[in-house]
């Protein structure tokens, strides 16, 4: 997995006018963009598809993706959402400061 592949191409997206255009162009355009990127498979349509449950599993930083949900039209709270429906879909957190090391259900540290 390539965490720092991923969210430098977020952090580009978030801050260049030029690669935002590029990606909502999509089609062969947003391939080689991400092209320009070292992301495995399953990355690369996470960041295609604009999933960001999968992203948020991958290990994104939620201050990253905050900014990428405004881009795919993704309001705050369905954005929450979209992180939780990650974690229920596709199971913890792998990666990143966000890496779970327990299951949902469980409590950490009495809380």
């Amino acid at each position: 997995m390539s965490l720092y592949a991923m969210q430098k191409f977020l952090f580009a997206l978030n801050r260049d006018a030029d690669v935002q255009r590029r990606y909502a162009e999509g089609g062969e355009t947003r391939v080689e963009l991400l092209t320009a990127y070292d992301l495995n498979n399953e990355e690369r349509e996470a960041i295609d598809k604009g999933d960001i449950g999968k992203l948020y599993v991958l290990g994104c930083n939620g201050q990253l993706l905050m900014h990428f949900a405004p881009l795919l039209g993704i309001a705050w709270a369905d954005y929450l959402e979209a992180m939780r429906e990650g974690v229920r879909k596709y199971g913890p957190v792998r990666a990143g400061i966000y890496a779970m090391t327990t299951g949902t259900d469980e409590k950490v540290a009495g809380v």
